[in-house]
């Protein structure tokens, strides 16, 4: 309410027309917990950009400051258990209203979801080993349920890897478009300036020809290292029972519909360990095809130096041995 006072006083102020601040007010009461958009369009679309962190990584951080902010400001104070039990209710009851916000933030939130799920679970495992109900079996329990869980060092090492990775493959990709570039004009220059000062001066042709190889060696494997290689973009339901297909990479699913690709996630992400499997071969896949694009960039830049060097010295060598 004092959100729509704050707008109309400051549309108005700028002369808003009347009807307009009222949709923008419609689309600020939808936003109160149920929203409740109904057919307005901008106001689902502003329900969703507002629970969109739902679906964000750093989504754990923001709601230990908001549990934090409730038990600040209210006399009842909710321990984490309760509070991730509400949150986990509320994670329930809400859907994004958009196609977009759908596509976009609903995988997050099934993730963020899952490690709601996983913390109370552990909340609770630990509550029990206080109360003394298990014993020393509680406590082999809850350092198994550790070993077991996925804590942030491992996301971060995934995030972190997986970061490098693409930084690394954007260098090659640099590295092969600064071969391509410089071979590419060296070629223009010597086929339509040389070709008429090898008539005038013989002597040169065979030179010219040896860096004009080098040139197209070069940009050959150059094109090579940047050269997209892709699967079929297709998979089957057997396949996913069977863990078999990598869904985090997009060259198994870029021909599979939209409602059987989000199946497949759904059944990933209610299997941890298929889960974390997929990231794994993800970030292996990743390894293995930089390590093909360095190698051969490693060819290219080695083909250009010595062929450089070796129409150099026989440029060299004709102009000053031979008449």
């Amino acid at each position: 309410e004092e959100s729509q006072k704050i707008a109309a006083e400051f549309l108005s102020s700028k002369g808003v027309e009347t009807d307009q601040i009222e949709r923008v007010n419609r689309c600020i009461r939808a936003t109160k917990m149920p929203q409740d958009p109904g057919e307005d369009n901008l106001a689902r679309v502003v329900c969703d950009a507002d629970m969109a962190y739902l679906s964000e990584e750093f989504y754990f951080s923001r709601t230990s400051l908001l549990r934090k902010e409730w038990n600040k400001e209210s006399d009842k104070k909710l321990s984490k258990r309760a509070y991730f039990k509400k949150t986990i209710k509320m994670f329930n009851n809400h859907s994004y209203f958009t196609g977009y916000g759908r596509e976009a933030f609903s995988p997050g939130k099934a993730k963020n979801l899952q490690l709601l799920h996983e913390r109370v679970e552990k909340l609770q495992k630990k509550s029990k080993g206080k109360s003394g109900k298990k014993g020393k079996q509680n406590k082999k329990d809850m350092g198994s349920l550790k070993e077991m869980l996925p804590g942030r060092g491992v996301e971060s090492m995934f995030r972190l890897t997986a970061r490098n990775q693409i930084n690394l493959s954007s260098i090659a990709d640099n590295k092969a478009n600064i071969l391509i570039s410089i071979n590419s004009i060296v070629l223009t220059v010597l086929l339509s300036i040389g070709i008429g000062k090898i008539s005038d001066y013989p002597v040169i042709t065979f030179p010219a020809i040896v860096f004009v190889t080098t040139c197209l060696v070069t940009i050959v494997f150059a094109i090579l290292s940047t050269r997209p290689k892709i699967s079929s973009g297709q998979f089957t339901k057997e396949d996913i029972h069977n863990k078999k297909v990598n869904l985090l990479f997009f060259g198994n699913f870029y021909n599979m519909e939209l409602e059987e690709y989000e199946w497949a996630v759904k059944e990933m992400m209610n299997d941890n360990n298929y889960l974390y499997s997929s990231m794994i071969w993800d970030q292996y896949n990743l390894g293995k095809v930089i390590s093909q694009k360095y190698k051969l960039l490693r060819i290219a830049y080695t083909v250009f130096m010595i062929g450089l060097i070796l129409s150099s010295l026989l440029f060299a060598v004709f102009v000053i041995f031979l008449p």
